[in-house]
């Protein structure tokens, strides 16, 4: 979804320019999209010479009837099965637009690539078969039109011919997918009834459908309006790369908006240093004058040394993007899996990666039902507005302020799993007063990562009282601190006789109780260290609300030792059951703890010892990222 986009004009041989205009076209599978596209071309004499005359010889020597969409389904795949597989972008020119029409699949196995199609576009034009109807997968569509931002859409109601060109069967349709469109505050520019096939209403509207008085398909595109110029909009610079030529050090990257030009006033986000451009680095030529705009790729120099990475933003002071670390987004999903709170993904947001994790999710529903009924996970191609907490801070503007920086996609296992809309950034996050500056510390994560070969991490670990999470914890710490690591400890009771010491055993309390263990631990997780969680924390909302105030730094470790086993021990390791059953009684837990069910690990005392159960949890957090295996080179990213 971070793709070179044009200009929103373009150069005619003469020096005029013309409004560009990008389009995606979409609908169910076979209901004529290409077929559409191939006609289009045609009838706008888009065609190079000879092309027409090459495919219908070629179907002919196939034994096949020659088809519109050949001159669109250029891979071979596509002409044997019969549907389009990819995202194939064609340019022809109307009357006074020049057009940029992406033809996306409509299958439902190919939704990923139709994401990468309609994230460029300006417009939509969404193609319903006139005897197949509205089908969920058209819903689908609606739905994704809208959740990534396109405003115009034209319908076209394509293979009139199928229902003797009905003006009633044209208007029933019209009429439902209207509805369905304003819904979700799409109002359609235009219904259009077509043949493309034979060319009805394509370019010209023929006696077959005469009773239709509105634009053809040529038309309602000629009316579409091009985005607003992305050289209008904020300077947006997504670092890509950091080069180090002769005694230089080049910052590279393409302009997504806004323009630059040698003497600027930036600001890198979202650490929010300041620089001013020294020079605008370009090949063949270097350096280069004049001011850069928006789809440019440029290297520029500064006039002081500064840490950059691949990921930061560069802009204008005047106009920077919000530096955060929560984002409040609409998403589509395409796993398999359903997405639920509490998952953990990869985030990219221009050239931005990052761990992130889902805290919450709202109004996710299915799109190809017409209700709104909402649930609490996102299952596949279905919608919904999730917050996210990153791992780092990133640079980030919502959709609305600039579409270029405001589209984000999700990765699971190395596999685009949905994408969407930033909708807001900071959401959840509770105000700081005017009087309160926070510090950040002099350090850098990384420069910790780098000593202690280690991410910041909160490891929580949960279970009954005598499961023995006390002692696992002392001993990760041992081990930790041993292999030259920064573990610090906070046990559940320790607390309580200190900072938590004013409070007492009710559900609000004990819900403050961890509220201000999960802060403690997550502002020192932020600052570098492993920190090592030991309470019981039975209320399976306490945890999630621990898990959203740490992000990605936590990992949940459920101690799941039988509740027989821990009722012959003492909390803390001895072997005492009257004082188990009295901390039971004193607490509340007995009978209300609330087991996790989806911990990073689950480990039960019982069956293993000591030593193995700490060689699990440092397996776990080296394989979701909190141990190195070898050592950070600090230096490689300066």
């Amino acid at each position: 979804m971070n793709m070179i986009a044009p200009a929103a004009t373009s150069t005619t041989p003469n020096g005029t320019t013309r409004p560009l205009v990008r389009i995606v076209i979409v609908g169910h599978v076979d209901h004529g999209k290409s077929t559409l596209v191939g006609r289009l071309l045609f009838e706008t004499g888009s065609l190079a010479e000879g092309k027409l005359e090459m495919l219908k010889a070629v179907s002919a020597r196939r034994g096949m009837s020659f088809e519109w969409s050949f001159l669109l389904d250029a891979l071979q795949t596509e002409r044997d099965q019969g549907i389009t597989i990819d995202t194939t972008q064609i340019s022809f020119r109307t009357r006074s637009r020049d057009v940029v029409l992406i033809d996306a699949p409509g299958h439902a196995e190919f939704l990923r690539n139709m994401i990468t199609g309609a994230s460029q576009a300006d417009g939509a034009v969404l193609i319903i078969d006139a005897l197949e109807g509205v089908r969920d997968q058209t819903r689908r569509h609606g739905y994704l039109l809208h959740l990534l931002g396109i405003k115009q859409v034209a319908v076209v109601i394509n293979k009139m011919d199928r229902v003797d060109f009905s003006a009633a069967r044209f208007k029933a349709i019209s009429d439902e997918i209207s509805a369905h469109l304003i819904g979700l505050g799409l109002t359609p520019s235009a219904v259009i009834p077509i043949s493309a096939r034979d060319g009805d209403g394509v370019a010209v509207t023929t006696p077959r459908i005469q009773w239709y008085g509105g634009p053809t398909v040529v038309e309602a595109l000629d009316a579409l309006e091009p985005a607003r110029p992305l050289e209008r909009l904020a300077l947006r610079l997504p670092v890509q790369a950091i080069y180090k030529f002769d005694d230089r050090r080049i910052v590279a990257g393409r302009i997504e908006s806004g323009s630059l030009a040698a003497g600027d006033e930036i600001v890198i986000m979202p650490a929010g240093k300041i620089a001013r451009i020294r020079t605008v680095e370009a090949w063949p030529v270097t350096p280069v004058k004049g001011r850069q705009t928006a789809g440019r790729s440029v290297g520029i120099t500064l006039d002081r040394e500064l840490f950059i990475e691949r990921g930061d933003v560069i802009a204008h002071v005047e106009s920077a993007p919000r530096d955060t670390r929560r984002i409040h987004a609409r998403i589509f999903w395409l796993h398999d899996k359903p997405l639920t709170t509490g998952a953990s993904i990869l985030l990219r947001l221009g050239t931005r990666e990052t761990r992130a994790s889902v805290v919450a999710i709202e109004k996710a529903v299915d799109p190809g039902e017409l209700s709104s009924i909402e649930t609490k996970s996102i299952a596949r191609n279905h919608v919904g507005e999730i917050d996210i907490a990153l791992g780092q801070p990133l640079a980030a503007d919502p959709h609305a302020d600039n579409p270029r920086t405001g589209r984000l996609v999700i990765e699971v296992n190395g596999r685009i799993a949905g994408g969407g809309l930033v909708l807001s950034v900071d959401t959840g996050q509770r105000a700081v007063p005017v009087d309160i500056v926070p510090v950040e510390s002099a350090l850098r994560p990384e420069e910790r990562s780098a000593r202690y070969r280690h991410g910041g991490a909160v490891v929580w670990l949960t279970g009954l009282p005598g499961s023995g999470k006390s002692t696992l914890a002392r001993a990760l710490e041992r081990r930790l601190f041993g292999n030259g690591g920064s573990p610090i400890l906070l046990d559940g009771d320790t607390l309580r006789a200190g900072l938590n010491a004013d409070l007492g055993f009710s559900a609000a309390d004990r819900s403050e109780n961890i509220r201000r263990l999960a802060e403690v631990a997550n502002h020192l997780a932020r600052n570098g260290h492993i920190v090592i969680v030991a309470a019981v924390s039975p209320s399976i909302a306490d945890r999630a609300a621990a898990r959203r105030i740490a992000a990605t730094a936590f990992r949940e470790v459920y101690v799941s030792t039988p509740a027989a086993v821990c009722e012959s021990r003492d909390p803390k390791g001895h072997y005492a059951k009257a004082r188990a059953g009295a901390l039971q009684a004193f607490t509340g837990i007995s009978g209300d703890y609330q087991p996790p069910a989806d911990a990073e690990l689950t480990i039960d005392t019982s069956t293993r010892s000591v030593s193995e159960a700490t060689d699990e949890i440092e397996r776990m957090l080296t394989r979701t990222g909190i141990l190195f295996d070898e050592p950070v080179d600090l230096a490689a990213n300066i």
